[in-house]
């Protein structure tokens, strides 16, 4: 053994000890290591023992036995089972990592950068067999979580870890038998009041989550009674969306490529919800998901309510960018807010106007979705003319009144 490898066994003890230390310290959820004996000493052997088997096993390059991927199992069990969160296992990993690269560098520093060979041979090692130990790790993890936790949460959690780019992800979507896709469709249902948490509609939404293979979870609350659920839409390879996708940036401009099925699943969880939804959607590749998330809450909340119906659909950056921009500049909200004013002085004008832009100013489409006379119809814009100045018809009045609707459907003028 060279003696890159014997210096790290003679530290083996003290380092395990810094380990369980840090944990305690840095690790509010294992901070119990200060005042728990026996969890401490558990803890304790098991640095210990990954210690002594990274010493005999990288020497000669040798792979973890079955036998030590079962023991790493059995430390994520015993975490899982202690409660501890996702975020606190991330943690507990990264910096276990930390610390095991910064013991080889410390000695690395002692022996004055000698022992290149077997540096070498020590990173070779670590890198493979620090991912099959991390593959166990979260395997352990999951049979916990899977025995305790009912279907629709271990959704949620697979979503959460998704979102926040958690490698355990992988053993949570084998858990709950879902596939992960390259790219996904992030879609956000916003609505004014959240639903009330009950037993018919989360066996409702395990439902649509089986049918559609769409991981979901309810978003943060924001203490004024509404609520959000983020669905995950998968983009397999082969359908609208999937691997001939554009870059995001691209694809958010692009409705029409939204996968075929993602209108079905909108329409489908915002009937199972039960009320009004803004929904928004943006595209993204597996690891830019959190980022999507954003630009989807973003439009979910520039959009318009919508009552649940088969004609609700999910919008997109197209869709709401001259809201999102107005958003941004409050003296030009101001003055769309005054517009909308004066459309209370006529009979339906808002809801006219709504019907008019959404059936792409055709007059016949939109009389009959109003279920009025096309002369009545007729009387309506002119009524918008006189009272606020613009043509619904001009370049001007579709740039200006549909930013009038939108806005004011959205909720966003209360």
């Amino acid at each position: 053994m060279g003696s890159l490898f014997v210096a790290l066994a003679r530290q083996a003890s003290a380092n395990a000890r810094r380990e369980v230390e840090a944990y305690a310290r840095e690790i509010p959820e294992l901070g119990c290591l200060e005042k728990d004996p026996r969890a401490r000493a558990e803890a304790l052997d098991h640095s210990l023992w990954l210690r002594r088997r990274t010493v005999e096993l990288s020497p000669d390059n040798s792979e973890l036995t079955e036998d030590d991927l079962g023991c790493i199992a059995s430390m994520g069990e015993l975490r899982a089972g202690a409660g501890m969160s996702l975020d606190a296992r991330q943690r507990v990993l990264g910096l276990h990592t930390a610390l095991m690269l910064r013991e080889i560098n410390e000695v690395t520093e002692a022996q004055r950068g000698g022992g290149v060979e077997e540096i070498m041979r020590m990173m070779n090692w670590f890198a493979p067999q620090g991912e099959r130990g991390i593959g166990a790790y979260c395997q352990g993890f999951v049979r916990v979580l899977r025995r305790r936790m009912r279907y629709v949460e271990q959704v949620a959690l697979l979503t959460r870890s998704l979102l926040n780019g958690d490698p355990i992800s992988a053993e949570l979507a084998s858990a709950v038998d879902m596939e992960l896709p390259d790219h996904w469709a992030v879609t956000v249902f916003r609505m004014p009041v959240r639903p009330a948490a009950d037993r018919f509609l989360e066996n409702e939404i395990e439902t649509l989550v089986k049918s559609h293979q769409a991981p979901v979870m309810w978003g943060p609350g924001n203490g004024d009674g509404s609520g959000e659920l983020i669905a995950l839409v998968p983009l397999i390879s082969g359908t609208a969306g999937g691997e001939s996708v554009p870059p995001h940036a691209t694809s958010d401009l692009l409705p029409d490529l939204a996968p075929d099925h993602l209108s079905e699943l909108v329409q489908d969880f915002a009937l199972a919800l039960g009320r009004p939804c803004a929904v928004g959607t943006a595209t993204a590749p597996l690891p830019e998901l959190a980022d999507a998330l954003d630009r989807a809450r973003r439009i979910s909340r520039a959009a318009p309510l919508r009552r649940a119906s088969t004609r609700l659909r999910p919008h997109t950056l197209a869709d709401v960018f001259v809201e999102l921009a107005v958003v941004e500049v409050p003296f030009v909200d101001a003055w769309l807010r005054d517009v909308a004013r004066q459309l209370d002085f006529g009979p339906d004008l808002l809801v006219t106007l709504d019907a008019y832009y959404r059936h792409d100013m055709h007059r016949g489409a939109t009389a009959t979705a109003l279920n009025v006379h096309a002369r009545t119809l007729d009387y309506r814009l002119r009524r918008v003319r006189e009272l606020t100045g613009i043509d619904p018809g001009s370049t001007r009045g579709v740039r200006t009144l549909s930013a009038v609707v939108t806005r004011r459907l959205s909720g966003a003028w209360r």
